[in-house]
């Protein structure tokens, strides 16, 4: 309202495009444009002194610390193949409630005595060297093994806040990267187990990524944050809900049993599935699948697969 009681609205005061056109032609010369990019070639002699390969792919640096090709694509088929139950996977976490995306994904300064680090000690840094997770993202093996590497991490098998977890073939306590590797290496496929709101916080692209590197191909939990949960999708990793009334305290659930998820060929959005325990239990559990696309990556391994499998057949 201006000082004669008039009620003044933004099309009075907003300027019509003729005007906004005439301050452009009087200040906004296209000369100052033609003049900066005709130097833009010439005008950085450092820039245009360093070396660059021409090939059309880029060329990946074996020795770098901060980039390298990642993983993501290895085994791709252009083939689909069909999905696989989940057989005898051992928990590689038991987690209870309000699990956030800080817990799992890979933040802030690397830790001296983190598996991060011993990696990159390995390959000649120092500590005053590591930098940040968040400065080393185009590096997956440092990522990995920042997963999970939080030190608030309450793991109910260690009945403590730590980044570790047991190896449950040998009851030894490793970081969780270590853990999952030595799974890895003997084919073995994990699962998580969690209470309310997992993945809570804010949305990581990496609180997806680090686990599906790790190996982990489901998630069993109470409920999830929306975004994290569909996070989870695009890599490929299940998420699986407990049944209304369900937890895993209900259930009698350990952690410590052999999991198998039963996962039929033909999928529907919300399907329920069985859970077998090799403790002879079984139960059933609901996958957070909750549309037609998010099936659609999943049949892919993850959205990744799927869009690379899409721009081949265009």
């Amino acid at each position: 309202i201006n000082s004669e009681g008039r009620q003044i609205f933004l099309r009075d005061i907003w300027p019509t495009r003729d005007e906004i056109q005439a301050v452009e032609r009087t200040f906004v010369i296209p000369s100052m444009f033609k003049e900066v990019y005709k130097k833009i070639e010439k005008v950085n002699e450092r820039w245009n002194s360093l070396v660059a390969p021409s090939n059309n792919l880029y060329t990946w640096d074996e020795k770098s610390t901060y980039i390298k090709s990642p993983p993501f694509f290895d085994g791709l088929t252009m083939k689909l193949p069909p999905p696989e139950s989940i057989k005898e996977a051992y928990v590689l976490l038991n987690l209870g409630d309000s699990v956030t995306t800080d817990h799992i994904s890979p933040a802030g300064n690397i830790a001296r005595n983190s598996a991060a680090a011993r990696y990159l000690t390995e390959r000649g840094l120092t500590p005053r060297e590591y930098n940040s997770y968040g400065s080393r993202r185009g590096n997956d093996a440092v990522m990995a093994r920042g997963t999970f590497a939080n030190i608030r991490l309450f793991n109910k098998f260690l009945n403590k806040q730590a980044p570790q977890t047991i190896y449950l073939p040998t009851g030894e306590t490793f970081d969780v990267f270590d853990a999952a590797e030595m799974y890895k290496q003997s084919g073995v496929p994990l699962l998580v187990l969690a209470g309310k709101e997992y993945g809570s916080g804010s949305s990581r692209d990496w609180a997806a990524k680090g686990p599906f590197l790790l190996g982990i191909k489901a998630v069993l939990a109470e409920s999830y944050e929306r975004i994290h949960r569909s996070n989870l999708v695009g890599m490929g990793v299940i998420p699986l809900e407990y049944l209304p009334g369900d937890t895993a305290e209900s259930l009698g659930l350990t952690g410590r049993e052999r999991y198998t998820i039963i996962i039929p060929e033909q999928l529907t959005p919300h399907m329920v599935v069985d859970v077998k325990l090799n403790t002879g239990k079984t139960f059933k559990v609901r996958m957070r699948f909750d549309t037609d696309v998010e099936l659609t990556y999943f049949h892919n391994g993850g959205i990744l697969n799927y869009m690379i499998r899409k721009m081949s057949q265009n």
